[in-house]
């Protein structure tokens, strides 16, 4: 039977076998659409709270660098000080304090250049929980 057949036997117009699968067609391609912009929405979501989650971090680690620099300042002009008076100089303080940085640049420059890089690199791997 072709469709000229059909046509005739259903009264001009088309069975409803015919006219259903297009439809079907039609509604699972924009369910499938609908589907599609759904996920890509989601990703996009989730992308956007993970580099918000990671600048959080990043300042995080920058404020309390900054905090750490400071007190780190504050503890070292301390130390010199403290010296200063001990020695009776106050030079002598801030100079005993001076070779005490060189002599910890020189040993990670000169004697043990990994060493500064792996426990940095451990740091940050752990931040990420990452394991080997």
């Amino acid at each position: 039977m072709n469709h000229r057949e059909a046509k005739k036997e259903h009264g001009g117009t088309p069975p409803s076998t015919e006219r259903s699968i297009p439809r079907l067609i039609d509604e699972t391609v924009s369910a499938t659409w609908d589907d599609v912009k759904t996920i890509i929405d989601a990703k996009i979501e989730i992308l956007k709270i993970e580099i918000s989650e990671k600048i959080a971090i990043v300042a995080a680690m920058l404020i309390l660098s900054i905090v750490l620099v400071a007190g780190s300042a504050y503890l070292v002009t301390t130390l010199a000080l403290l010296a200063g008076e001990l020695t009776g100089h106050i030079w002598l303080g801030y100079l005993m304090v001076s070779m005490a940085f060189i002599a910890t640049f020189i040993f990670f420059a000169r004697f043990k250049p990994q060493l500064l890089k792996n426990l940095i690199q451990k740091i940050l791997l752990s931040l990420y929980d990452y394991k080997k």
